[in-house]
């Protein structure tokens, strides 16, 4: 529940649990990589953890705050949570959404390793403590992104949680032909609010996504969190708002105009068909940033999925939805065949909008909302 967040002191991008979470162990272990592309070229322990005990043979963390570098210089920030009860043997790794970061996974996370799943949460580049790279920012090379993250991690047989466009990534590492054999080893796929197909964001948003006017408008929490509501549902937690607004302020206007920008044209609906993995996909019936026909349409692409939509939520699932998100995770544990898409799916062609807010997709609305504010945020 988004009374379990907690607001942090530190940057943002440090990853953050829900109180009465002990945290990971201090124990870790590092490996380094060759570097190939779209993969690790190294693996950079934080300074401050310990390196000792891992899993077995010590080629990847157990438990961890890590770095791993890419092969074009970008630097992901990575933590690795052990479990706090009888370990499950699974992995959880978390991606977030454009303008967010590793700590929107607070709540998931302490739930996740409260039931013995060990868990993965990367800061996506340029995004919380993560550095952007020398490549374009793009959805392959995000896809090339979550590859090192789980080469690193010994993931590879993970369960892969994306949201928005941690999503995109999600589905775009799948599809990769580069990365076929390994994502074949996935045990599953939960895609939260995200979609394949239809994220042209216009020129004049992206331009937005860039502008100084905006991000001093993030920057007043009353007013940021106003401009921000519309990505959630109707009554949520204040907390919940204020960290939504403290990740999208804390990410560059470079970082998110390059984000808004880097989808279009993406329609990964045709090589879906190639993953028989079971997935689960989740939509808040509120979600005014990708409509949930969108993530319907993910969910008839893919052999093994199921879609079900969340009545009264928004796009912001993780803040908001925690306990279902938990729940997908270990139904396509628990499910080698997940059930066939949701009856109660909004149709392929429904006219919902999805582009009236400001998260992860075609922030209209906030246009004119940060417009009538720039006499009170200049």
């Amino acid at each position: 529940m988004t009374g379990m967040l907690t607001e942090h002191s530190g940057g943002d991008g440090d990853f953050t649990e829900a109180p009465g979470a002990t945290g990971a162990d201090a124990d870790t272990a590092h490996s380094a990589h060759s570097a190939r592309p779209g993969h690790p070229a190294g693996a950079v322990p934080d300074p401050s953890a310990v390196a000792g005990a891992g899993t077995p043979g010590g080629s990847a963390p157990r438990a961890a705050e890590t770095t791993v570098c890419t092969d074009d210089g970008a630097r992901l920030a990575v933590s690795v949570l052990a479990p706090l009860a009888p370990a499950s043997g699974t992995t959880v790794v978390l991606a977030h959404g454009w303008a967010a970061a590793r700590r929107v996974w607070g709540g998931v996370a302490d739930r996740l390793i409260r039931r013995g799943h060990r868990v993965v949460a990367a800061d996506l580049r340029g995004h919380g403590a993560s550095t952007p790279g020398g490549a374009p920012f793009s959805v392959p090379r995000l896809g090339a992104d979550l590859a090192a993250v789980l080469e690193h991690t010994g993931a590879r047989d993970a369960v892969l949680v994306g949201h928005s466009g941690g999503g995109f990534a999600a589905l775009a590492y799948a599809t990769d032909e580069a990365s076929a054999p390994a994502a074949r080893a996935l045990r599953g796929l939960v895609l939260l609010g995200t979609a394949a197909h239809d994220q042209d964001t216009p020129d004049s948003e992206v331009r937005m996504m860039g502008s100084a006017l905006f991000s001093r408008a993030l920057a007043r929490p009353a007013l940021g969190r106003r401009l921000l509501a519309q990505t959630m549902g109707k009554g949520v937690d204040r907390r919940a708002l204020e960290v939504n607004r403290q990740m999208f302020a804390a990410t560059s206007p470079r970082v998110r105009a390059d984000a808004f920008r880097s989808s279009r044209g993406m329609d990964l609906r045709a090589a879906l068909a190639a993953v028989h993995i079971p997935a689960v996909v989740l939509a808040g019936d509120g979600d005014r940033v990708i409509a949930p026909h969108l993530g319907h349409a993910v969910a008839e692409a893919l052999p093994r999925a199921r879609f079900t939509r969340l009545p009264g939520a928004g796009h912001m699932l993780p803040l908001e939805r925690p306990d279902e998100i938990v729940s997908a995770v270990e139904s396509v544990l628990g499910d080698g065949t997940v059930a066939a898409v949701d009856e109660d799916a909004r149709p392929a062609g429904s006219t919902a909008s999805a582009a009236s807010a400001v998260s992860d997709a075609h922030p209209a609305t906030v246009t004119t909302a940060a417009s009538s504010t720039s006499s009170a945020s200049g």
